[in-house]
């Protein structure tokens, strides 16, 4: 989400002259977009700042959700900053950036009446994949999370906006758009919620691909199931946020939901979509986490075998309520807990890999290999693949799907080559 703000501050500043610089030296306007859910996320943005002491010339900007948690006490401890803005006031930047000066610095952290939306421009797309926020907010309050304290109440873009963006964004060559929101499947901008919305994208010509990401298993339907095996064009990935697989821990978290229904989740979206990749995260050593509550993750990850994760350790945010908690884990059997979980949940994703080598794999090509005479894209199932490539390929492959013989694996992407050059014939596939 961070990423699509990022692009439309991009969008909204090019109208006031603005262009993108690829090195902070020499830019005129230095904007860091935060991120308030990793651990140390606030001493990493100071630490950023102080660096940026040198660029004396430039007008700095903090926005996003530690902008938005900091507010004034960023002005008060970087006097290098000339701006502060949360996420919900971006659309404000261009008047901001006038009003504001080292000798009147401005800190905006309001939750407007009016949404943002309303105010930014037309997405402009760089690429055939694209980012799309349909949803922001979050209404859950689970108990290690400051989300709904940085980004607000949730909220749902009307539909009739989401997909003229997505066709805006067709016509400027994308073919994979991934929906964004905290809780994207909590969306309600038409009547028949994400499951509609996304019957609505399938029907845009050229729209090849849709993907959403964040998803809560409280608002997981049974149409939204069901649209997995109906909507072709909706990639067969889906990540689902778990956290522990203990009810007790999920009960403290606050999560609403339990390890029962979160299976019954899985069992019926498999049922529907038997080769669907399942992602989740994992928090580990949250307060009040004894070794049967992790052993039960353990066991859960055992009887799922998801294709890919992240895990973290438990780190407490400031105004939320395990911050609180009397009974905190202690940080080196934190530090053993999570090499335990990374060890299987590694293995889980080499195993999910593996299981493609010798086979094709519909691959869109969105970008550059790192390599000479390669590129590189995502499958179905969200993996990144590296194809070796003829050098005069490269340009005529970029925003096509292609047929891609996969012939080795690492843990976190695939290798190949097109099956074309390789005299193989590919199957049928679905996507």
């Amino acid at each position: 989400m961070n990423v699509y703000d990022s692009e439309r501050m991009v969008d909204i500043l090019a109208s006031e002259g603005y262009e993108s610089a690829d090195e902070p030296d020499g830019a005129d306007l230095i904007i860091l977009n935060t991120c308030h859910v990793r651990e140390r996320a606030t001493e990493k943005v100071y630490s950023e700042l102080g660096r940026l002491r040198r660029l004396g010339s430039a007008k700095i900007v903090v926005a996003g959700c530690v902008a938005q948690a900091e507010g004034d006490e960023i002005l008060r401890r970087a006097p290098n900053v000339d701006l502060v803005l949360g996420p919900q006031t971006t659309h404000r930047l261009p008047l901001l950036l006038r009003q504001s000066s080292r000798l009147n610095r401005i800190a905006d952290t309001e939750f407007p009446i009016e949404t943002k939306f309303d105010s930014l421009p037309t997405p402009t797309a760089g690429g055939s994949s694209a980012f799309l926020t349909i949803q922001e907010g979050c209404d859950k309050f689970c108990s290690f999370c400051v989300v709904p304290y940085t980004r607000g109440a949730e909220y749902s873009r009307p539909a009739e906006k989401v997909l003229d963006d997505a066709s805006g964004m067709v016509d400027q060559g994308v073919r994979e758009i991934t929906l964004l929101g905290q809780n994207v499947n909590a969306y309600n901008g038409c009547a028949g919620g994400l499951a509609e919305l996304i019957r609505s994208l399938d029907k845009i010509e050229g729209l090849d691909r849709i993907r959403f990401t964040t998803s809560h298993p409280k608002d997981v339907t049974e149409d939204l199931i069901r649209v997995y095996g109906e909507v072709e064009s909706l990639m067969p990935y889906l990540h689902l946020p778990v956290q522990s697989g203990s009810d007790r821990i999920l009960h403290r978290m606050n999560r609403k939901h339990n390890i029962e229904e979160y299976e019954g989740i899985i069992r019926r979206l498999r049922s529907v979509r038997p080769d669907i990749a399942l992602s989740s995260d994992f928090i580990v050593g949250h307060p009040g986490e004894e070794d049967e509550d992790f052993e039960k993750t353990l066991a859960l990850v055992r009887r799922i075998r998801f294709a890919q994760a992240y895990s973290f350790k438990y780190s407490p945010r400031p105004g939320t309520p395990a911050a609180s908690s009397a009974d905190h884990v202690t940080e080196p059997l934190k530090a053993e807990r999570i090499l335990r979980l990374q060890e299987l949940l590694n293995l889980h994703q080499v195993n999910f890999n593996e299981q493609f080598i010798g086979s094709h794999l519909p691959v869109l090509i969105d970008r550059p290999g790192r390599k000479e005479r390669q590129v590189a894209g995502r499958t179905p199932y969200n993996q990144a693949v590296h194809v070796a490539i003829s050098e005069r390929d490269e340009s005529a492959l970029m925003g096509k799907i292609v047929s891609v013989f996969i012939e080795a694996s690492k843990p976190n992407s695939l290798s190949g080559v097109l099956a074309s050059q390789a005299g193989l014939e590919p199957p049928e596939h679905r996507a």
